[in-house]
């Protein structure tokens, strides 16, 4: 598959990491139908289509040329990240393999899986940040039904998210068998933080050295389990701006004002689709990234509730959208599509 090249900073722009080099629209782009998108979606507090949309930031060029909030939120406000924390997650290991401290293609360094004969020991980085472990997880965001990853965020597993997840049994072959597991993602946490020996705040020393501080990430707030490990899956807040900044890394291929901060070909990987079983109607995954939200060529950061970082390489542009809106998933997707296609 051939991927679009990712843009490089252009000349002139300043890198965002104290502040963001800000833009005009593109000519007539403040008129219909990118303005009644944004009508759409604020208008009101909560809408029959979109639900609640609660901040909209768009980036072209390496420039903030949009910005929008709800009453009551605004440019230091943080949001959840819920799942998008799974891509931050993804670029930490990034920078493991970089440092020669990992490699994805390896038997992952998992405690429950060392017994001699057990066929999860040789369950690598790379089918794990693929969804391809074939562990049994049962991803229900439904408190009626089985849940494991509630019970993982909020039950018996919540002390030690990524146990609770590499205690489960293979329910596949691995490699043979695509399932999204907010469990994997825990499992990938805590084998970064085998990796270098640290936990808890040792760990987000970690994640300030190398990612949120070279980027100016000035508001990200990563939450830990009782056991030290990084929720992974699901817990870094942030500002609009700041997960922009994180989209921003990504469009550079991993160059952050003229240091290379992820390993060179890791977004590739990224964005190289996943082989997944036939019959599934969702996007199709990379390695930790979505992809083809607003097109093909696109890829993304999705959280639960309606949390997106969406990178388009064509256009140059990254768009983050805040709100709380799970039971419009489909509505919300189609919305920013839209709203992309407003710049092509």
């Amino acid at each position: 598959m051939s991927l679009p090249a990712l843009p490089s900073q252009p000349a002139g722009v300043a890198w965002p990491t104290k502040a963001w080099p800000t833009g005009e629209l593109p000519a007539g782009m403040a008129k219909p139908p990118l303005a009644k998108l944004l009508a759409d979606a604020f208008l009101e507090a909560s809408s029959e289509a979109l639900g609640e949309t609660h901040a909209v930031v768009i980036v072209q060029g390496g420039k903030l040329i949009l910005e929008r909030y709800a009453d009551g939120y605004g440019p230091d406000a943080t949001y959840p990240s819920w799942s998008m924390a799974k891509s931050m997650t993804q670029a930490l290991a990034g920078m493991l393999v970089l440092d020669g401290r990992l490699d994805v293609h390896a038997p992952a360094d998992v405690p429950e899986w060392s017994a001699a004969g057990d066929p999860r020991g040789a369950l690598t980085l790379d089918l794990l940040l693929r969804m391809s472990s074939g562990l049994a997880f049962v991803e229900d965001y439904d408190r009626d039904h089985p849940s494991d990853v509630i019970t993982m965020l909020f039950g018996d597993g919540e002390k030690d998210v990524a146990h609770y997840a590499a205690d489960k049994p293979l329910a596949h072959e691995p490699g043979s068998f695509w399932s999204y597991s907010s469990g994997t993602t825990n499992i990938v946490s805590r084998c970064l933080s085998r990796a270098i020996d640290a936990y808890g705040p040792d760990f987000e020393a970690f994640m300030r050295a190398r990612l949120f501080g070279p980027l100016g990430m000035t508001s990200a707030t990563p939450r830990f389990d009782a056991a030290g490990t990084f929720i992974g899956s699901s817990y870094c807040f942030c500002s609009a701006r700041d997960f922009a900044r994180f989209g921003l890394l990504y469009l550079r291929d991993g160059m952050w004002d003229g240091k290379r901060l992820l390993p060179e070909g890791w977004v590739d990987y990224a964005r190289t689709p996943t082989p997944r079983q036939e019959g599934l109607d969702d996007l199709p995954y990379g390695a930790h990234w979505w992809m083809e939200i607003a097109g093909p060529g696109s890829f993304s950061a999705n959280g639960y509730e309606g949390q997106y970082t969406v990178v388009v390489p064509e256009l140059d542009l990254v768009l983050v959208r805040h709100g709380k809106s799970e039971a419009m998933k489909d509505n919300v997707r189609a919305w920013l599509k839209a709203v992309v296609d407003c710049f092509r």
